[in-house]
């Protein structure tokens, strides 16, 4: 009995999902900590050539634009729910019967030939 679990467990990559829940809210807060903290980096960097090409005024223009813009953007993503997965999970389906009864009436022609009864 033992070996035809385990044999049953190999035979599935990945476990079977049962529930839809989302993730913790712990593990969103970290994920928008992330991603909040990435923007602002981007924006320091964008700063900072902005400031060390000042001689190319439009190079600057463009650094110091997107040095702006960055903060907002990433309040928004802070503050924006996590994407739902497209992913389809593994989830638990019940087994399929080995045949499925259909209906009598499917099967049957819509007009039967009139059956004759000589007395």
């Amino acid at each position: 009995m033992a070996s035809s679990q385990q044999s049953a467990r190999s035979r599935r990559a990945e476990p079977v999902l049962i529930t839809e829940a989302a993730p913790s809210l712990a593990d969103q807060h970290a994920a928008r900590k992330r991603r909040y903290v990435l923007t602002m980096v981007l924006r320091l960097v964008s700063v900072v050539l902005a400031a060390a090409f000042y001689q190319t005024l439009w190079l600057a223009i463009c650094f110091a634009v997107l040095g702006t813009v960055l903060p907002w953007i990433a309040v928004v993503m802070a503050n924006d729910a996590p994407p739902k997965k497209k992913i389809d999970p593994n989830r638990y389906r019940p087994p399929q019967p080995d045949r499925i009864l259909e209906d009598p009436a499917k099967t049957r022609r819509a007009i039967e030939p009139a059956r004759i009864i000589e007395h």
